[in-house]
């Protein structure tokens, strides 16, 4: 077919298309308004819009015969007589085959690589039946995170997914049970150690702590006079003694004590301040709430691991007469724990009767401010002097 002819019957065909859009278009006007088309004729005998449709009828065989006779532009021409094949309507495809076959992790399909590898790992149907073998390796090396041995799962179906390794050498097998074994091994070789540092320091520390209150000297023959065995098990006691005694709160009993009979020892009343009213008084006569301050770690390990040392220093200062150095540090310790546990006694009053005369306040939209302390006022008031001195220094010059 010459590329003249091909010009011309493309553009009978676009011509035919005008018309048919040209007619149809004519066709609903003359539904609508009841009219006769102005392209049919305008019969008389002839009801509204009737000879519209024939003309339309004529037009559409005229264009399936055109179709038919015309040669296939796109298909590469036609036989030796002339006679085209018709156009070629592109079937209607739905959404989702079921021979398809859909990747549930990169979306991919059969069409879009042709050479990758399907798998089924699990019960699943649909959509999320099928995966690319190399997708899914991947998602399962981001759910092992390195542990090989680590079992995976589907997350819809939750089935084990059955994964067979290649058949290694006698080496690698080896060194994978040496691997396991180490790696179950490892945490009660770790534990081991951690205990084992930490007893040999409590050793450690039960000696220096021994040479601190007897002395040095008393202190390294009494323990070269000792038993070994003696030693290893008695040294590490004395810092564990110390911190189970620190954990004791003997002052939290004798303030129950002092508030509980604070009404029939007068003495108690000028040691420890209470509050004036009634409800009060009974108040404070209760059990003692929760205390406020939480147990710390820390702060006992601390306490605990530094009592022998303010012992000897306390001791010392305070009983030189004494010439025993045990009992200067045994002294020093009665005395240090003595005057610590009034002071957090009375600290714990002051804090609970400033608890119980505590008061909540309306509502205001300028609440008030806080009571300005002895030195807050002090200051205040040197503050607002000084101005004053400054003008009538003004003034008199003036």
């Amino acid at each position: 077919m010459n590329p003249s002819e091909c010009g011309s019957e493309e553009k009978e065909k676009v011509e035919l298309q005008e018309y048919i859009m040209s007619s149809l278009r004519d066709l609903t006007d003359t539904r609508s308004s009841g009219a006769p088309s102005p392209r049919s004729g305008g019969g008389q005998g002839q009801p509204n819009g009737g000879s519209s449709m024939p003309s339309l009828a004529s037009a559409i065989s005229n264009s399936s015969s055109t179709a038919n006779s015309a040669g296939d532009v796109r298909g590469g021409g036609g036989d030796n007589n002339g006679t085209g094949t018709s156009v070629p309507i592109p079937p209607v495809v739905d959404h989702y085959d079921e021979n398809k076959r859909y990747c549930w992790v990169c979306f991919a399909t059969d069409e879009d690589d042709e050479t990758a590898k399907w798998v089924k790992p699990c019960r699943c149907r649909g959509t999320t039946k099928w995966v690319h073998q190399a997708c899914i390796k991947r998602w399962i090396d981001e759910k092992q995170k390195g542990n090989t041995a680590a079992k995976v799962a589907c997350p819809q179906c939750n089935t084990e997914y059955y994964i067979l390794y290649p058949r290694q050498g006698l080496l690698v097998i080896i060194m994978d049970s040496v691997d396991a074994l180490i790696s179950r091994v490892c945490p009660f070789v770790a534990a081991g150690i951690v205990v084992g540092s930490i007893y040999w320091t409590a050793v450690t520390y039960g000696a220096i702590s021994t040479m601190q209150i007897l002395g040095h000297k008393e202190g390294l023959s009494l323990m070269e006079q000792a038993d070994p065995l003696v030693l290893l098990v008695g040294l590490p006691t004395i810092p564990v003694m110390l911190i189970l005694g620190k954990m004791i709160r003997w002052e939290d009993q004798v303030l129950r004590f002092v508030r509980k009979h604070s009404g029939k020892l007068p003495l108690f009343r000028h040691i420890l301040p209470s509050s004036s009213t009634p409800s009060m008084i009974e108040r404070v006569s209760q059990d003692l709430p929760p205390l406020s301050d939480p147990v710390s770690a820390t702060r006992i390990l601390c306490g605990a691991l530094l009592l022998p040392t303010v012992a000897t220093v306390l001791g010392k200062c305070l009983f030189e007469n004494v010439r025993s150095n045990f009992r200067r540090a045994f002294l020093g310790g009665v005395v240090f724990i003595t005057i610590k546990g009034v002071l957090r006694i009375y600290h714990k009053q002051q804090q609970h009767i400033r608890q119980l005369e505590r008061k909540i306040l309306d509502f205001s939209d300028h609440p008030p401010q806080p009571e300005p302390s002895a030195t807050t006022a002090t200051n205040t008031t040197t503050r607002a002097s000084r101005p004053s001195s400054s003008s009538g220094t003004g003034s008199s010059r003036h």
